[in-house]
């Protein structure tokens, strides 16, 4: 629950996230490098009295959502040619601030080249955000929320995505457990008992697809969106003590946990910290130190990590998505410039 006094923070984050989204959603053309545009965004972040509350992610077409590039630019599997946006692609930008661990999430959806042939779908997803907006009212039903968002995208001729979810956050936590519905799931459904409170922040994102079965599935290998997340579950001093680390592998988790706190940060954010003990190592051996290190920290569950997401069918994915503060009077939106 966020007190009223708490909120300058939060609304910051806010105004430097949407003006981010705004500031940037023009460099996305084509022949641009998907690299180029999510360090053009994370460099915007900071220079505006912000810092990332997790990786910028640029999911293209099937793409629904949690890629980011890696220090390699190895592209998603499945995927053919180079990392560059092309005319008519369909591209989600999502972009989350921290101030402080106060947070806010939010994402557009813009085609490649301004063509016209996914205008409908760009509506339909923002149109469903707004309206899954205006129901945040404190004690409306989860179930009434979702529907809201499920209405504009079935009246458009798209499928909502029925596996992805708004989320409550937190200082510090960007998903708290707490889900919301993004598509009529039903006044009986047990996952979604209860509805918005007042005090309580929320990402709002329908998702539309023009596949058939508006459901996401993860793209392989684990870990293919190149995002982890340090999970808070683990002490250092602990895991080296019972000897699950070694010292070098416990000087890193304290430079990793240090800088991300639990929010989820890219590989090639850290990465490049492997680099100070190892300055003359090879990449090659380096990349192997660093792979060997994932796999140590996750196995010990000090780290998660996340894979990208595609539609399950090939479908095109559109999303929108805002911030929401719940007051007695209804919703505040804190993603505006």
């Amino acid at each position: 629950m966020v007190e009223e006094e708490d909120l300058k923070q939060w609304r910051d984050a806010g105004h430097v996230a949407r003006r981010t989204l705004e500031g940037i959603k023009g460099e996305i053309v084509a022949g641009k490098a998907w690299i180029d545009v999510i360090d053009s965004a994370e460099r915007f972040i900071r220079r505006h009295g912000g810092q990332p509350a997790f990786p910028v992610t640029i999911s293209v077409n099937d793409m629904a959502a949690h890629y980011t590039t890696n220090t390699d630019l190895i592209p998603p599997e499945g995927m053919e040619g180079e990392m560059v946006f092309d005319n008519g692609d369909l591209v989600k930008l999502d972009v989350g601030v921290h101030i402080k661990g106060a947070l806010a999430d939010n994402a557009l959806t813009v085609e490649v080249g301004n063509g016209g042939l996914h205008s409908d779908q760009i509506k339909a997803a923002e149109e469903a955000r707004d309206a899954a907006i205006e129901k945040m009212h404190p004690g409306t039903p989860w179930h009434e929320i979702g529907a809201a968002a499920q209405q504009v995208a079935s009246d458009a001729g798209f499928e909502p995505i029925r596996n992805l979810c708004g989320h409550r956050m937190e200082r510090w936590n960007l998903h708290t457990g707490l889900s919301v519905p993004m598509y009529a799931c039903g006044s009986n459904n047990p996952g979604f008992g209860g509805g918005p409170e007042v005090g309580g922040i929320y990402a709002i994102e329908p998702f539309n697809t023009t596949g058939e079965e508006g459901m996401i599935e993860n793209v392989p290998p684990l870990g293919s969106s190149n995002i982890l997340r340090v999970t808070g579950n683990v002490k250092i001093r602990k895991a080296l003590t019972k000897g699950k680390l070694k010292p070098l592998g416990a000087t890193m988790a304290r430079y990793i946990e240090e800088r991300y706190n639990t929010l989820p940060f890219a590989e090639r954010w850290a990465y490049p910290l492997l680099a100070k003990p190892f300055p003359e190592e090879e990449d090659a051996t380096l990349r192997k130190k660093w792979e060997a290190l994932v796999k140590k920290l996750t196995s010990i569950r000090f780290l998660e990590v996340y894979a990208a997401l595609r539609d399950v069918d090939g479908g095109i994915v559109g999303q929108f998505e805002h911030t929401v503060y719940v007051t007695e009077g209804g919703p505040e939106v804190l993603t505006v410039e």
